[in-house]
């Protein structure tokens, strides 16, 4: 007998902004689930599945933005009245050098910041701009779950490459764009990158001479030759950067993805200048990861967690190569923690939608019966 579904039954809402994060959400659930009817006026479109013990709604906004973040996670919270924890998942923009292109940064609190700050949302006062916009820290349980997740970690690592095994045998016909990070063999320096002056002639015949006496004495009494520097690296540490004699900029990226916690910066343009960038780090005490535009409209009643992959360094150089294999590698760490999350935790946490009631911050229709 097949299974059968409610409203009630699920208690994680999970809410991404792009088709390609909607595309790594659905390649991470355990099970999908058949659709439910919703309230009629409800913009969402939901898909529906589960991920170890958790039942799990997922809604794609319709556009990126602060508001319709805010608006699609309060109708998912009218819809489903059992909804306790949430999660917004998907790609974002690095501060280099603290994070790296392939790494995934988790909304964490830092010091005096609760994990995600809207850096455009203030007051103009004598003493200069204060920002009002933030999010409350996460659920308890979600906070837990983090702690133990990291203690895992620690011991035994990121299984990354199971979490895209598994993706690939489920789904042999998905985009490998989501599977393998691109090599991309040529790229223009970023805009804050130094890159080394082509080797001159007397350079080549130095070297050879030095190969030659490398080759007579031995490896005991002559530097390799082709030893990295720390010049070479670039300010974000996501590729080596090496110069040809033609002044080609070619970089070998590393796949392997680390996993960084603390302060995301969200607002409402998409930032890709490094000095703008630097500026909004430097205004919130250097303490910021990832800047991303959807966080900060989730208000802080939802007390959602939230996860980044990061494709781009939020610079003139910034491009899409990278998002779907950044959406895929955070859907993964999501799973990751999910697993790590116990049901009964969840259930100790208060439905979102009374916390909304009790604010008066829903909207006034009536939710489906389950």
């Amino acid at each position: 007998m097949a299974e059968t579904w409610s409203h009630a039954d699920y208690t994680v809402g999970w809410i991404c902004a792009l088709a390609k994060e909607l595309v790594a959400a659905k390649v991470m659930l355990d099970k999908t689930h058949p659709p439910l009817s919703q309230l009629p006026n409800d913009p969402n479109s939901y898909t529906f599945g589960s991920i170890g013990e958790h039942n799990i709604v997922i809604a794609c906004l319709p556009e990126t933005g602060t508001i319709n973040a805010a608006t699609s996670a309060t109708w998912m919270a009218s819809s489903f009245s059992n909804i306790r924890v949430t999660l917004m998942v998907g790609i974002g923009g690095g501060i280099p050098p603290k994070v790296n292109i392939g790494d995934i940064v988790v909304s964490m609190p830092v010091d005096k910041y609760p994990g995600v700050v809207q850096y455009d949302f203030g007051k103009a006062e004598t003493t200069g701009f204060r920002r009002t916009g933030a999010l409350n820290k996460p659920r308890p349980a979600l906070l837990a779950a983090i702690r133990n997740l990291q203690a895992n970690h620690d011991i035994s690592g990121f299984d990354l490459q199971r979490y895209l095994g598994e993706v690939k045998e489920r789904n042999p016909k998905l985009k490998p764009e989501y599977l393998y990070p691109p090599t991309e063999p040529e790229m223009p320096p970023r805009q804050d990158e130094k890159i080394a002056p082509p080797p001159s002639f007397l350079l080549y015949i130095w070297k050879a001479l030095c190969s030659i006496f490398y080759f007579l004495v031995g490896q005991w009494a002559f530097p390799p030759l082709h030893s990295e520097s720390k010049n070479n690296r670039s300010a974000a540490g996501t590729a080596l950067v090496l110069s040809s004699a033609d002044g080609t900029i070619q970089r070998q990226h590393r796949v392997k993805s680390e996993v960084r916690y603390g302060l995301i910066a969200s607002g409402d343009q998409v930032i890709k200048d490094a000095k703008f960038r630097d500026e909004v780090d430097r205004s919130l005490d250097y303490q910021v990861l990832c800047v991303e535009m959807e966080a900060s409209g989730l208000m802080d009643n939802f007390g959602p967690l939230v996860i980044r992959g990061i494709c781009d360094l939020a610079n003139a150089e910034k491009h899409k190569a990278w998002q779907e294999y950044a959406a895929v590698i955070a859907a993964a760490y999501t799973k990751d923690l999910l697993m790590s999350l116990k049901s009964v935790e969840v259930q100790k946490e208060i439905p979102i939608r009374d916390i909304l009631h009790q604010q008066g911050q829903s909207s006034t229709v009536v939710p489906l019966a389950s």
